[in-house]
């Protein structure tokens, strides 16, 4: 599986953005999907998944209530929807994929990364 990342940019504190990921690859459709994003200094962070049919969500709780993870499996994509957001949640934001379940949070666990878009949030 491919993945490559896009949507990232500029956004002043309160604004939203949707990140996109772009999949490639036969086993995409059966695949756990998630993003993560890591900050200057800090270590990268777990921030939602989908299950393979969008039916079954995860959240972190910096996530919970502000983002909304997606995916379309006729495109082979995925989303993230970010509302409401915070200078805080200025950092890369990666898109991956594992086999290992919807509760899957550690960086380990996951096989395939994409190359990460950056958000800036401006207070």
């Amino acid at each position: 599986v491919q993945l490559v990342e896009s949507g990232g940019g500029l956004v002043q504190a309160g604004g939203s953005l949707r990140l996109s990921c772009a999949a490639s690859g036969n086993t995409f459709s059966s695949m756990f999907m998630a993003w993560f994003r890591q900050a200057p200094g800090k270590e990268r962070e777990f921030l939602a998944a989908v299950n393979w049919n969008g039916g079954s969500t995860s959240y972190s709780d910096s996530a919970e209530g502000r983002f909304t993870i997606s995916r379309d499996n006729a495109k082979y994509m995925v989303y993230l929807q970010m509302d409401s957001l915070k200078p805080e949640d200025t950092a890369v934001y990666y898109c991956a994929a594992t086999w290992a379940g919807v509760q899957a949070r550690g960086v380990h666990l996951y096989d395939y990364w994409g190359q990460g878009t950056q958000v800036t949030v401006s207070s």
